[in-house]
């Protein structure tokens, strides 16, 4: 059973506006004609009204579309789901505050509250903008009523801080995975040269695949990361990060085939990286893990915040300090048998 609200206004016989949304429950339908009546009724509300203001779906597409900064494909591809829910097609001036919450409440049925999470944050970023920047009435504030709420309720929550390091015993099967792999197939991706980089670079898997030859300056110990992940700029944030020792030598012993170190995509990397985890039994390690990792060496070295950040690219420095938790001091890697290995020219 449903209930249908809806509004009818004439003038002089003529209906100038006309308004119908069904709700799953009578109250909730009377609040909403309730509100909309009132928003109404205000000094020249109903001449806007003649104005199509357009559904979310619209404000999404616009702002996916349009934006001048690169939005990231995560984030462009939670938004065009979201237009897969009913909210997606709700006039933008007729969202509110309980409509968003009934959105989040309808997520947290097949998504874990850190999703739903960054479901609403994404969300937010369209009704920030929608309404100076192209004229979709969203409520601001509705959204931010919205999130406190879903906070209170335990609909959201911050993503859990993953502290998952791989043991030297992991990283011995898995270099040797890949060692043979390239004894068989000399065409393919030198797994083991991308994974001794990653971890003693500290560098993501994007940022890997996009550094070029141009950006190593082998005289400075340093490289150019363009586009480095940040999350208010995603596009030209570049910035110069300091290279340990190993990192070079790995960079060093690449041949030039292309203008990038490592002419690799980031999704045939992570596949391989999975593949071997599966094959091997090693449960719950990502190819970010080696990030954790090489940050992680870089404190159980003896090196400070400061120090650290200039590898990591860190500009918070207190987003490091969940690293510090060191398991010993030194580096383990100082005469890892697979150095040689990974630094040798072809």
């Amino acid at each position: 059973m449903g209930y249908t609200a809806q509004i009818v206004i004439k003038r002089d016989g003529r209906v100038v506006y006309s308004k119908a949304q069904t709700f799953d429950r009578k109250p909730a339908a009377r609040a909403w004609m309730e509100k909309r009546e009132g928003e109404l009724k205000k000094p020249g509300a109903l001449n806007r009204t003649g104005k199509a203001d357009g559904t979310l779906g619209d404000a999404i597409d616009r702002y996916v579309n349009e934006s001048l900064k690169e939005i990231g494909k995560t984030k462009a591809q939670v938004l065009r789901s979201i237009k897969d829910y009913e909210i997606a097609d709700m006039q933008c001036g007729d969202i509110g505050s309980a409509d968003i919450v009934s959105f989040a409440q309808a997520l947290s049925g097949q998504r874990k509250p850190q999703t739903v999470g960054n479901y609403l944050s994404h969300l937010g970023a369209v009704f920030a903008i929608a309404r100076p920047a192209w004229g979709f009435p969203l409520d601001e504030q509705a959204m931010q009523d919205a999130t406190r709420v879903c906070k209170r309720l335990g609909l959201v929550t911050k993503s859990a801080q993953r502290d998952r390091r791989p043991t030297l015993d992991e990283l011995d099967k898995i270099m040797g995975y890949f060692v043979e792999r390239m004894q068989r197939r000399s065409t393919a991706a030198p797994m083991h040269k991308i994974i001794a980089f990653a971890l003693f670079s500290t560098r993501r898997q994007e940022e890997i695949t996009r550094i070029e030859w141009r950006d190593f300056e082998p005289k400075h110990k340093r490289i150019l990361v363009r586009d480095m992940k940040h999350p208010g700029q995603k596009v030209g944030n570049d910035v110069w990060c300091d290279l340990p020792d190993p990192a070079i030598a790995v960079i060093e012993s690449m041949p030039k085939l292309a203008d990038q170190i490592f002419p690799y995509s980031t999704d045939a990397i992570s596949a391989a990286f999975t593949r071997a985890c599966q094959f091997l039994d090693i449960k719950d390690l990502t190819f970010h893990d080696l990030r954790h990792e090489g940050v992680s060496r870089l404190f159980e070295m003896g090196m400070n915040i400061p120090h650290a950040a200039t590898v990591s690219g860190h500009r918070s420095w207190s987003s490091l300090k969940r690293y510090t938790h060191m398991r010993e001091a030194g580096d383990k890697y100082a005469d890892w048998k697979w150095l040689p290995v990974v630094t040798a020219k072809p």
